[in-house]
């Protein structure tokens, strides 16, 4: 991610409804399908600026990941106060234990490394048996706009696409569906109109300014609501979600142990 963009994101992460509404999804799924204890260790990676993690402290232990030293610079002075840590690292070669951590998020972040796969695989390494991993990434081609180029995307996914990456002998799907549906045909036409546009000719983007407080409050209720009914799958979306169990450790991995 463009480094200017940590700043922008710092200013609207933990009131804007998209990103309070995603971290909403993932709290949810976790309570569904998990009870987390206060000695559980919890680690979201590529933790950005640090709002999930000030969240699950109240829960749980806290860790987080990031190989961006603007994103540590920006949450560690957040996280270590309520005795969280953020380490700084690739998501390939993580200096952590096997099965260290009761969950690990991965909240739009596959969508940035080149090695998708091997990022995935790390990650599934660092839960117990038993533990949850929950990926959130953006979905849709057609929404491929000067956004994902800012924040130097690689890719946008379909289910089927997301549900290829996430297979493993190690782990069972428990649920991948699109989210963010009922706000899809506006966000494209604000992607599609800045295609033919693109010039923003020093304008804030539209992603970057929190709205209106009820319009804000509306914004996030359309989101989250149905991501969070069990029997609701939508067959389109601006984003995706996957939650996975890890069935069983296949390996032993004698790394730097983080001490919550």
């Amino acid at each position: 991610m463009n480094p200017e963009e940590y700043t922008k994101l710092d200013r609207i992460d933990r009131d804007h409804w998209f990103y309070q509404g995603k971290r909403k999804i993932v709290r949810y799924w976790i309570d569904r399908y998990i009870t987390l204890h206060p000695d559980d260790l919890y680690i979201d990676a590529g933790c950005g600026t640090g709002t999930m993690l000030l969240e699950m402290s109240k829960a749980c232990h806290v860790l987080g990941l990031d190989d961006h030293q603007e994103s540590t610079t920006i949450a560690r002075p957040k996280v270590e106060p309520v005795g969280g840590h953020v380490l700084q690292t690739n998501m390939i070669d993580v200096p952590l234990k096997d099965g260290c951590a009761a969950v690990v998020t991965l909240l739009d972040v596959l969508e940035h490394i080149d090695d998708h796969k091997a990022a995935l695989q790390e990650a599934i390494r660092l839960v117990r048996p038993g533990g949850l991993i929950i990926i959130t990434v953006p979905a849709m081609k057609i929404l491929w706009s000067d956004w994902d180029v800012a924040l130097r995307h690689r890719r946008r996914y379909t289910r089927d696409e997301l549900v290829a990456l996430v297979d493993s002998p190690e782990t069972k799907l428990l649920r991948c569906t699109y989210f963010n549906t009922a706000l899809l045909p506006a966000i494209m036409a604000v992607r599609l109109w800045r295609k033919l546009r693109p010039s923003l000719n020093g304008k804030t983007r539209a992603e970057d300014r929190i709205p209106a407080a009820p319009i804000n409050r509306l914004l996030m209720s359309l989101m989250t609501k149905p991501a969070t009914w069990p029997w609701f799958q939508t067959p389109i979306g601006v984003s995706l979600l996957a939650v996975l169990r890890r069935t069983h450790v296949a390996s032993d991995r004698s790394t730097l142990e983080i001490t919550p």
